[in-house]
């Protein structure tokens, strides 16, 4: 069930308490409109942190880049707060055209991570990534488990790549020397994440 809000004194009080104990972290701004995302479990955390980690060992550590769990991500610069998104995971290269303007990104962001959570709007965000130029997006779908990884082709964003339990074929980025792959295991599957130079591998 969607909630909205009309009054303005109460719209005010709500941000600020949830503010106040943390709860905002994922909210976004859509185009004027307010979006208080659904909290995120310990198994989304678990899973942001495992691979910002994964990313900052092989992109982070060796100069190659930097590694956010979570930045906001605008289409503008003036006006920047009727506008963003706050993806799971945010990698952004050296070389990288994309932009910091210290509170929030433009441009094209290199690679980023959407973990789905249930209720949330994940998906309806690859319109507003595809227009900003983020060169490739991974989804980690989770019940049904799957992973998706999409491309920008110079147009729009594309899907190049998936991966599902009893159909694990991994895939690769072709920004980030990393393949993708999800396994069979308990109590849920595993996000196999292989370094294409040397082979080593993370258990996500």
């Amino acid at each position: 069930m969607s909630l909205l809000v009309l009054d303005k004194w109460l719209e005010r009080r709500l941000r600020a308490q949830r503010k106040a104990w943390g709860g905002d972290r994922h909210d976004e701004v859509w185009e004027g409109i307010y979006v208080m995302s659904p909290l995120a479990d310990n198994e989304h955390q678990e899973l942001v942190a495992e691979m910002a980690a994964a990313f900052h060992e092989v992109i982070k550590r060796p100069g190659l880049g930097k590694v956010y769990p979570g930045v906001n991500v605008s289409d503008r610069v003036e006006g920047w707060k009727k506008n963003y998104r706050a993806p799971d995971v945010v990698v952004v290269l050296c070389d990288s055209a994309a932009q910091s303007h210290g509170s929030f990104w433009t441009g094209p962001i290199d690679f980023l991570v959407e973990i789905v959570s249930p209720r949330d709007r994940s998906r309806k965000k690859l319109p507003f990534y595809s227009k900003v130029g983020v060169r490739e997006v991974l989804f980690v779908e989770r019940r049904p488990w799957r992973l998706r990884l999409y491309r920008h082709d110079g147009t729009a964003l594309q899907l190049v790549g998936q991966s599902e339990v009893g159909d694990s074929s991994p895939f690769d980025s072709e920004v980030l020397p990393f393949s993708f792959q999800l396994v069979a295991g308990t109590p849920r599957p595993t996000l196999l994440l292989t370094q294409k130079t040397d082979g080593g591998t993370w258990r996500v």
